[in-house]
């Protein structure tokens, strides 16, 4: 994976005019955290909701994900993880950017090492239940944006934001 070659506070600033989505802290007052080894990262949008239930997250990252970051939309719940060392080490087997998790992972110090993007709400040591469920290419809405597959996103340790265009080399 090479480096992003963007900041999202310059892409804001760049581009003024562009309807660009900027996401905001939960009302809970939670915010992502950045937690694999890559800080900055960028791609096409493909969508996942599910609650509690990481079985679409473990299949989508087990597809090529080459240009692509996966958005979760895990409810914001704090009670199980939705990706682990496991997951994230197939998702970086089939270069994928990286993922935004609306919720929570764990294994953190494995998935600090490797090479994909990771921004998730909180960690935690329990992991889901499989049980099938979770809907692809959903409309998400969460962090005050609204976020469609084939959107793109860019996020950095400042924050994450959605353009519905191409806006910085990644």
């Amino acid at each position: 994976m090479t480096v992003a070659a963007f900041v999202t506070c310059d892409i804001l600033d760049d581009h003024p005019q562009k309807d660009i989505q900027v996401m905001t802290p939960c009302l809970d007052g939670h915010f992502f955290k950045s937690y694999g080894a890559v800080k900055s990262f960028a791609g096409e949008v493909v969508t996942v909701k599910c609650f509690e239930d990481n079985s679409r997250v473990k299949e989508l990252l087990a597809t090529d994900g080459t240009g692509k970051v996966l958005v979760v939309d895990g409810g914001g719940s704090m009670r199980c993880a939705l990706m682990g060392d496991m997951i994230a080490e197939s998702a970086v087997n089939h270069h994928w950017n990286g993922v935004i998790i609306y919720g929570c992972i764990r294994d953190v110090d494995a998935i600090a090492s490797l090479q994909l993007g990771v921004h998730a709400l909180a960690s935690i040591p329990l992991k889901s239940n499989r049980k099938g469920v979770g809907e692809v290419d959903l409309v998400l809405k969460f962090g005050g944006v609204t976020i469609h597959s084939g959107d793109f996103v860019y996020a950095d340790n400042n924050g994450i934001i959605i353009a519905k265009e191409k806006l910085a080399a990644f």
